[in-house]
């Protein structure tokens, strides 16, 4: 494929809709939402854990499979209603649900009763990525959707500033319960804000594509994207990172409160502004700078999440290393600054490498297996492989279980540069498709 052709099915637009910037807003907060109910629980573990009597490897299922398991299942049938149907309603319906479960987390006495609310939490949120990823592509065209993109994914890194800071403020002041309650509430209200100030856009609007009416049948879609290499390739890189950077953002809090001994208050604040701050601003940083190395050849699609990869694994094997806390959070700043670019970058890919009316599935695909290997399954292996360790005697078996973890990022890298190589011919199969 040849950057002239490249360049232009990146130019090829109409004019810019009315009011997108206020929808990509918004739906931003909404993804912020999404992640305080959802990563408030992080930086409570230590005190849950404690209350609770729980191990190493009831927390890596609280926060990983049982979460996933739902959250990743009904994505795919909510995606095929969001290709079918109202986007903006199936967001508020989602909404409500999440919040409302979060909220009720704060009612929880026993292992089993937060582990129900936490399936619920799954269940709402299961809603909210593949109809929003799907409203910001009708609004942005594709030389700017990885940065509108990023911005969405900023979304991740605010609700973790946001829930850390907030759940670490909370407990101090009342304890865990009530940081829940805190959370989740303020989410039904923003669902009304939603159902009555956004309005569902028109598909490709934005693009010289145009809507044929109706989506494709399930079989004719996987069909479709199994045929693109450079959508299984960036997958397979993109999961196995997705593993890693959930087991260390659910058990970075855990390690430093007992590397260092120090509680979720100490914590809270510094990690939210390195997790949530530090990487929310790189993935709009880093999507801006894709989208210009894009503009002439696509393969900086997936080649930008391999170099970040590569660039990131140093600094968090010294993170691990450090001796004071102060030290950690240096070595953290780089990790930090781009362990959010994969997850916007294979949003923009779910996007382009697509029909228009087969964006909210691939989204939901894509999220499918992010969330039941990389969420599901990094906190809970961490989890197992930390009290495993533990059985055999090591001094620091949650240092031990991260250590471990880091191999998959090395891994991860081969798959991305593969994605490259077919990126801009498989966009251009996909663009054919409407």
């Amino acid at each position: 494929m040849g950057s002239d052709t490249q360049a232009n099915a990146l130019a090829a637009t109409v004019a810019k809709p009315a009011g997108r910037t206020y929808v990509l807003l918004l739906l931003t907060l909404v993804y912020t939402f999404n992640h305080i109910d959802r990563q408030i629980l992080v930086i409570l573990l230590e005190p849950i854990k404690a209350d609770l009597k729980l191990d190493d490897a009831q927390l890596g299922w609280l926060t990983g499979l049982v979460f996933a398991v739902f959250y990743a299942t009904l994505g795919v049938p909510i995606a095929m209603w969001a290709d079918r149907g109202n986007r903006r309603n199936i967001i508020v319906l989602a909404l409500v649900i999440w919040s409302g479960m979060t909220a009720l987390s704060g009612l929880a006495h026993q292992y089993w009763q937060l582990l129900l609310a936490r399936m619920g939490v799954g269940v709402g949120e299961a809603g909210g990525t593949p109809p929003a990823t799907s409203i910001i592509s009708d609004l942005y065209a594709p030389k700017e959707r990885a940065t509108a993109l990023g911005v969405y994914t900023t979304g991740i890194g605010l609700g973790i500033l946001a829930g850390f800071i907030l759940g670490g403020f909370v407990y101090e002041a009342f304890g865990w319960r009530a940081a829940f309650f805190v959370a989740g509430i303020p989410g039904l209200l923003l669902a009304m804000l939603v159902r009555f100030t956004l309005k569902e856009p028109a598909r490709g609007a934005v693009e010289t594509r145009t809507d044929v009416g109706e989506a494709p049948p399930i079989p004719e879609t996987l069909r479709f994207i199994l045929g693109q290499t450079s959508y299984l390739f960036l997958l397979a890189g993109c999961c196995l990172i997705c593993i890693s950077s959930n087991a260390f953002l659910v058990f970075t809090s855990s390690h430093l409160q007992r590397t260092f001994h120090v509680g979720p208050g100490d914590v809270s604040i510094p990690l939210g502004i390195l997790i949530g701050g530090v990487g929310s601003l790189g993935a709009v940083v880093i999507g801006r700078v894709c989208d210009r190395l894009s503009v002439h050849d696509l393969k900086w699609r997936p080649w930008t999440i391999a170099i970040c990869g590569a660039l990131a694994l140093p600094f968090a094997w010294m993170f691990l290393q450090a001796g004071t806390i102060g030290t950690a959070y240096a070595w953290n700043i780089v990790p930090s600054f781009i362990g959010l670019v994969y997850a916007s970058i294979a949003y923009t890919a779910s996007q382009e490498l697509v029909g228009l009316r087969m964006r909210a599935f691939a989204s939901a695909f894509m999220l499918f297996c992010l969330t039941l290997i990389g969420i599901g399954g990094g906190p809970t292996f961490a989890g197992w492989l930390s009290d495993h360790f533990a059985a055999q005697g090591e001094p620091a078996p949650l240092k031990k279980a991260l250590e471990c973890i880091l191999v998959l990022n090395l891994l991860s890298i081969g798959f991305l540069l593969l994605a490259g190589r077919t990126y801009a011919r498989d966009v251009e199969r996909a663009a054919a498709q409407a």
